[in-house]
């Protein structure tokens, strides 16, 4: 089977790339995969990842300009499909059109039907909406939607995604599809309870195998993930870690060394001037470090004691399974998604509150590290590549259009 992946960048730090490699690469242990990216060809690093360890093929594209006269008939209709337009299937198929112009459309077609490709999976929601569009044309080609974000992030009030005015547009395009993937059965449930539209549901893997487990001996709090606006919470991490010192430390010895907890945040992106000038605030430059991405964020596992996630919505928190493979316990806002991957095995606090989420870091310092590390590790096996791949496969020699 050749196998192909769409998706707007592979050779870039983040979650999305990261799990996309790590199915990529278990997939072509058995099947010829390629990868059609828009990254510039002079991004490609196949060190990233790991993408050195497997024989993938990668096609590099970028999308055609579109006239002046294309592009302002297309603006004003789409304009009009968001504003003022009913919401039929009729209309949505223009819109779908009017927003994928055929000058950008019809080049990304030929290119993925000269790959003669058995399946193209579109990678992330906007994607697999334009892979959509395209499904009639992929003639002997099975296309699948991987939608990485939760429903409320791309439809919900504020979405900065995709927004509650086209959300009927994309029930539309996924139907088009021959399998649409989300990536817990909570998002599932709200598709089929809306729309009475099910997707498949296959949780993301684990993407960094440990070399070694966490100790718990370094009094350190870990948080990863890209510095973009509002989604990972670190402002509000940053605020309760500060108020957790006040509280912590005015109950611990003054003269002790080793109740100087730190917190790690490994990271970048435009909202990282957000968080410095929270840390110069509070004086906490000392106990709070911003990190650059890396290759190796093994050895932040490693040296931490406990994982963070403050995220105000996730479609997956995957820092969440390597944690708990490092054998982190892990605190977390008590996002439905987040409750799916860790269970009972963390501590929750309710979403945004800071003062909930400060309490939750002095509980978990008090807790028995041993044994909360030993649950987490356990319940990292639930996400093992194999397991995972297995599902893939499934649905990728499934027959059946949904």
């Amino acid at each position: 089977m050749h196998i192909c992946f769409l998706t707007d960048s592979i050779f870039s730090f983040g979650g999305v790339q990261r799990v996309t490699a790590v199915i990529a690469k278990e997939l072509a242990k058995r099947h010829r995969v390629t990868i059609v990216t828009f990254d510039h060809p002079d991004r490609e690093d196949t060190g990233m990842y790991g993408l050195s360890e497997a024989d993938i093929s990668y096609v590099f594209t970028s999308y055609a300009p579109v006239s002046v006269s294309k592009a302002l008939l297309c603006r004003t209709y789409s304009f009009l499909y968001r504003k003022v337009l009913p919401k039929t299937r009729l209309t949505s198929a223009l819109y779908a059109l009017s927003s994928f112009p055929s000058q950008r459309r019809k080049p990304l077609e030929a290119l993925l039907s000269q790959g003669k490709y058995d399946a193209v999976v579109g990678v992330h929601a906007p994607l697999a909406i334009r892979l959509a569009t395209m499904s009639h044309c992929l003639k002997g080609s099975k296309t699948i939607g991987w939608i990485h974000n939760s429903f409320d992030a791309l439809y919900g009030k504020g979405s900065p995604y995709i927004g509650h005015e086209l959300e009927a547009h994309c029930i539309c395009q996924y139907r088009k599809l021959s399998h649409t993937v989300v990536l817990c059965h909570y998002d599932a449930a709200i598709y089929e309870q809306r729309h009475g539209f099910r997707p498949t549901v296959i949780y993301n893997p684990l993407t960094v195998v440990p070399r070694q487990q966490a100790t718990g001996k370094n009094k350190r709090f870990l948080a990863i993930g890209r510095f973009s606006h509002s989604h990972k919470g670190f402002d509000l991490l940053i605020e309760a870690f500060h108020l957790f010192l006040k509280q912590h430390e005015h109950d611990a010895s003054q003269d002790c060394p080793t109740e100087r907890w730190t917190l790690d945040i490994v990271g970048e992106g435009p909202e990282q001037t957000l968080y410095e000038t929270l840390i110069h605030k509070y004086h906490l430059e000392d106990r709070v470090f911003l990190h650059p991405f890396t290759k190796n964020i093994h050895t932040y596992y490693e040296q931490a004691s406990f994982y963070v996630l403050s995220s105000r919505w996730e479609g997956f928190g995957l820092v969440l399974t390597e944690a708990m493979a490092h054998g982190l316990p892990v605190i977390s806002s008590d996002l439905p998604t987040s409750k799916e991957i860790l269970g009972e095995t963390a501590l929750y606090f309710p979403n945004g509150n800071v003062k909930a989420l400060a309490e939750q870091l002095h509980v978990a310092t008090t807790a028995n590290w041993n044994k909360w590390s030993e649950r987490s590790g356990k319940r990292a096996s639930l996400f093992s590549i194999p397991r995972i791949a297995s599902q893939w496969e499934a649905i990728l020699s499934h027959e059946e259009a949904q």
